[in-house]
């Protein structure tokens, strides 16, 4: 498109939203005096618009704005209301919990519930929960730097694993680099990461060859750069490797969970040895979780009994401990 008619466009759309949202325009000023952008997180920002849409309700696919238009929501909180805005289940227990306490660092009956609950949807017998995915991912890849003794992890170009740091890497030719546009990089992660190409076997395998690769940390499909479907038989042969390679595999299912009831890794039979999923699991809560087999567990365990006292920088570890012995859970 020629720049003129484009930036034309552009002004007549953007007079034509001022016009269409008078109420979220007389918002976003007062708002700009105490949230950066005049918003809480300043990523929703990012939409090409004067003011960000300012939202009065949202149930199911929908959203209201506060000048009573409706949309079909397509973004659905950035996967966190995968499956809905406020779901009447999520909702009542929300209600139902509030006024028994919101958080007390301390399990309840509903642990034991939720527990067996993952186990029998996802096949992984033990699990832990994290604010967010993000987080969740963190702490996967502290326990794979602590299980496996190696600090190297390795991701694929133009993976989306949150915020975290260590995945925050690229391709640049043949070299590792710092993913432009961080903000105040504490370090350079790049000298503790390997990135190879999705669907590149033969640079995986030369990877792990090192044997310096802790852990493997992927989308069953890559979501945040398009969407690149796997090769056939991509991840039967990544699962080979890894475990011939003593290196940790980790899914990251945040964005894939709506691929069936039990993600995207059980469609295609992929085993991981840690699985991860992000607040879609808790309709939308800031919630997240990450699973992991027996075998897993039990280095855990043992890790936890040698370590001193003291932070673990995933939060305290608690001194109550899961028996190593639980019954198989039902996968049906």
């Amino acid at each position: 498109m020629n720049p003129t008619a484009a930036s034309a466009l552009l002004d007549r759309e953007q007079r034509r939203f001022i016009a269409e949202h008078p109420e979220s325009m007389r918002r976003h000023a007062p708002a700009l005096q105490h949230w950066l952008n005049g918003v809480p997180m300043h990523w929703m920002s990012d939409w090409q618009l004067p003011a960000p849409l300012v939202v009065r309700e949202a149930a199911g696919a929908t959203l209201v704005d506060v000048d009573g238009r409706h949309y079909a929501d397509f973004c659905l909180g950035d996967t966190g209301a995968m499956f809905g805005h406020s779901p009447p289940a999520v909702a009542e227990a929300l209600k139902n919990q509030a006024s028994r306490g919101l958080t007390c660092m301390l399990p309840s009956d509903n642990t034991l519930l939720a527990g067996r609950l993952l186990c029998e949807r996802f096949g992984l017998p033990f699990w832990q929960m994290t604010q967010s995915a993000t987080d969740a991912n963190r702490a996967v890849l502290r326990w794979a730097r602590a299980l496996t003794g190696r600090n190297r992890i390795l991701v694929f170009d133009g993976c989306y694993h949150g915020s975290l740091e260590d995945t925050l890497v690229a391709l640049d030719g043949d070299r590792v680099i710092r993913r432009p546009g961080q903000i105040g990089p504490v370090a350079d992660f790049a000298a503790h990461a390997a990135v190879v190409e999705f669907n590149n076997l033969a640079a995986l395998e030369a990877a792990l060859a090192t044997s310096e690769i802790a852990c493997v940390l992927a989308e069953p499909v890559m979501t945040n750069a398009g969407m690149v479907l796997p090769h056939e038989g991509f991840w039967s042969e990544v699962r080979a490797l890894c475990s011939r390679h003593q290196t940790l595999l980790a899914i990251d299912e945040t964005h894939t969970l709506s691929s069936g009831p039990r993600g995207h890794a059980h469609r295609i039979g992929l085993a991981a040895d840690f699985l991860i999923a992000g607040k879609a699991i808790a309709g939308g809560v800031p919630t997240a979780v990450y699973g992991f087999t027996a075998e897993i567990a039990e280095r855990m365990q043992r890790l936890l009994a040698a370590k001193p006292s003291g932070h673990s920088g995933m939060g305290t570890p608690m001194r109550w401990r899961p028996p190593l012995s639980l019954p198989a859970c039902s996968t049906s």
